[in-house]
């Protein structure tokens, strides 16, 4: 049978990938070049320090990996630890968990706090933990600042004030895949020591880059840690940044290029005024899942994510269906449940180069779809209420006033 393609754009609202600009596209639509000449090397710099401002940082070093963001997690944790080193790292939800199997394969030593899924990391535990450690054994606390499978964020603020509060030397390594460039992130004000993200969520590029930024204190680790590297191995690039090539192997100059226009973009836009739209659609989707008559797999309101919802449908209802049914009607992509909340949740995602109308296109076909599938919702009611969220908190757009 001949394949029939949806009428209409694709309405992509998973928590990444995410939509790509017009921009972006044009931007990497282009042939090959030399990635040894000086026009390559201005660019590269040029990237390199921009994304530094994405992150927030003055004095770490950044590294761009073609790679995904599993990628920058092994090269975070490689440079930086040895084999045995111990790592304690919170596990509460599907990516946190992620990282920790990788953790545990590369042979460190995780001291692993289970969390519930849908609350944030536990402090207590980390707290009674840092006091304990007389010796200092913990070489690396590890957090995913936005776990997406669940819709929460972690408070990195607080888990850098314990380190203090302790006199710790631990290494604070962040996961800000789908927090940076859309989340508040401060990596120096908040003493992170590697922080990481991937180009397919805040920045809206396909999957393909991993950028690590690494502070002084993990560049110092790095001479000294012995986990076998190649690929990821941060000392390579430092060589040949001294060259003014920076790659010590081809990269891709068309992603390269779609990062340069991506990050136009969010500068442009004002990365606070990038960071407070996330905060606007978040708390508007919450909003319509209340007016829903529906709870969020996120305990409480402090750890909610700007960048995904994740919704608990009813016992009698799979939330596979719901995104089944999205796909198949509305040619709309909503996320699904994951692992111990598979079947039980569904997730819109709010992320990267998204604007206010088209979420309020997004929520009323989730109302069509819950309707489709037998949950009584009044159609209009979450989109009434998060419209009227949005009409008192959208500014003018600030190159058109």
């Amino acid at each position: 049978m001949e394949y029939f393609p949806a009428p209409g754009r694709n309405h992509l609202f998973v928590p990444g990938p995410t939509n790509v600009p017009e921009k972006v596209i044009q931007a990497f639509s282009r042939g090959n070049e030399d990635h040894r000449s000086p026009a390559f090397a201005t660019l590269s710099k040029s990237v390199l320090d921009g994304v530094k401002d994405l992150f927030k940082t003055k004095t770490a070093t950044s590294f761009i990996f073609p790679t995904t963001g599993t990628g920058a997690w092994e090269s975070a944790l490689t440079n930086t630890l040895s084999p045995g080193d111990k790592i304690v790292s919170f596990r509460l939800g599907q990516f946190s968990l992620l990282w920790i199997d990788q953790m545990q394969r590369l042979k460190f030593n995780v001291d692993v706090v289970d969390c519930e899924w849908g609350a944030g990391a536990d402090l207590n535990i980390l707290n009674a933990k840092l006091a304990m450690d007389y010796n200092h054994e913990i070489k690396a606390i590890c957090i995913v600042h936005n776990e997406t499978s669940t819709g929460v964020t972690n408070s990195i603020p607080s888990i850098r004030a314990l380190l203090d509060k302790h006199k710790h030397p631990a290494l604070l390594l962040v996961d800000g895949v789908s927090s940076i460039g859309a989340i508040e992130f401060k990596m120096d004000e908040w003493g992170v020591d590697v922080a990481l993200t991937g180009s397919q969520k805040a920045l809206g590029l396909p999957t393909g880059l991993g950028i690590v930024c690494a502070g002084p204190k993990a560049l110092e680790a790095a001479k000294t840690a012995t986990s076998p590297r190649v690929f990821f191995d941060w000392a390579d690039y430092l060589k040949f940044y001294k060259l003014g090539s920076y790659w010590p192997y081809t990269p891709s100059s068309q992603m390269l290029y779609a990062l340069r226009a991506s990050l136009d973009l969010i500068f442009e836009e004002g990365l606070d005024n990038v960071i407070k739209r996330h905060a606007r659609l978040g708390e508007a989707t919450r909003l319509a899942v209340a007016a829903w008559g529906l709870k969020l797999c996120t305990k409480r309101p402090e750890w909610n994510s700007d960048t995904v919802t994740a919704v608990v449908v009813p016992p009698y209802i799979n939330s596979l269906d719901v995104v089944k049914m999205a796909w198949k009607k509305y040619n709309l992509s909503l996320g699904v449940g994951l692992n111990k909340v598979a079947g039980k949740v569904f997730r819109i995602g709010h992320l990267g180069f998204v604007n206010e109308l088209q979420l309020l296109g997004a929520l009323s076909g989730v109302e069509m779809i819950l309707k489709d599938i037998g949950y009584p919702v009044v159609l209009g009611s979450g989109v009434a209420a998060a419209a009227a969220h949005l009409q008192k908190k959208t500014p003018l757009i600030s190159s058109r006033l």
